[in-house]
């Protein structure tokens, strides 16, 4: 991968799996604990969020976090990508 497509988000393509792996690193679990929690390997894990950390061109799980909330991957208590409900802005 070059270093333009993984500074593209557009042209990263995360699957299903990866995804919830991204919100579980989110929500501050080890590899282990999400394995437990997906009923799944921790060796399953370790490759899920090594192939995530290649295909964002990121080095450790902050900057992953940092790239998933800049990209509107994952959305923090309604910070930085959650789109406000139409009706609370009248006429738009």
């Amino acid at each position: 991968m070059t270093s333009a497509e993984s500074s593209d988000p557009l042209s990263i393509s995360l699957s299903t799996r990866e995804i919830e792996i991204i919100e579980l690193v989110a929500e501050g679990l080890t590899n282990q604990e999400i394995a437990d929690r997906l009923t799944i390997s921790k060796r399953t894990v370790d490759n899920h969020v090594s192939n995530v950390f290649t295909k964002t061109g990121s080095k450790n799980r902050v900057a992953l976090l940092n790239w998933a909330m800049d990209n509107g991957r994952i959305c923090r208590d309604g910070f930085n990508c959650c789109a406000l409900p139409d009706s609370e802005h009248p006429g738009s």
